[in-house]
């Protein structure tokens, strides 16, 4: 067990707490930390494994508040917007992408902070074309997440339904994204080793953050998912 393996086994357990406790992440964490150690076309297929994984395991536990009539259209979208991510992974210089995305990631806080940010978005398009941003962002950097939680932020919820409805959506987005990997010839054997080897420390950090979600009160909560957007979006622009 070498150094690089356990700090990879950190990283992925702080990503997967995160994870837990606020119902995304995974990606956002990991990807500002692992590509340090191992290089990004293993990072994202890595971490995209424990997205479909945790959620599942959410969406079960959440399934009676998962908003479905809004999930329909969340999944049209991912489904149109994941084909085009995969392109992007194969063929675009993640360091740039990271960059874009890090810097989207500081300016939405901004306009949230600033309550420039709707409070309400209704009709199906928005839905839609949070599901198509989703799928081009986690098939190509494995980050589905600011587009969907921004999007369901705005729609009103309580925790337990955003937390549910965005659980639902990533079983799809990643279990769709595995699919475009693995015919993509990107899920290798490395993939599926650091998966595995990594199983117990991402499982334990996953448990963890289930658990101090049951003592995160909304307006806690909500402040916490900018907070983390705000501090990830820094790293990627700072250290990509």
């Amino acid at each position: 067990m070498d150094i690089t393996w356990i700090a990879g086994a950190g990283v992925l357990a702080i990503a997967s707490g995160v994870f837990g406790l606020t119902g995304f992440g995974i990606g956002l964490v990991a990807l500002s930390l692992l590509p340090l150690l191992m290089s990004p076309a293993t990072v994202v297929p890595l971490i995209t494994i424990y997205g479909a994984i945790f959620a599942l395991s959410m969406t079960l536990q959440l399934r009676r508040d998962v908003v479905w009539s809004r999930l329909a259209e969340l999944i049209v979208g991912t489904l149109l917007g994941t084909p085009v991510g995969i392109w992007v992974l194969a063929t675009l210089p993640g360091g740039l992408l990271k960059r874009l995305i890090g810097l989207m990631l500081i300016a939405l806080v901004v306009v949230e902070w600033s309550g420039a940010y709707p409070k309400k978005l209704s009709g199906r398009v928005w839905g839609v074309g949070a599901g198509v941003l989703a799928g081009l962002l986690g098939g190509a950097i494995g980050m589905p997440g600011p587009p969907v939680v921004l999007y369901t932020v705005a729609q009103g919820w309580s925790p337990r339904a955003i937390k549910a409805t965005l659980q639902a959506f990533f079983l799809v987005n990643q279990a769709a994204i595995l699919a475009g990997y693995w015919w993509a010839d990107l899920v290798t054997h490395e993939v599926v080793w650091l998966a595995a080897s990594y199983a117990l420390p991402a499982s334990a950090g996953f448990a963890l953050g289930l658990h101090l979600f049951t003592h995160v009160d909304q307006r806690l909560f909500r402040r916490l998912m900018f907070g983390l957007l705000l501090g990830l979006g820094l790293l990627l622009v700072l250290y990509s």
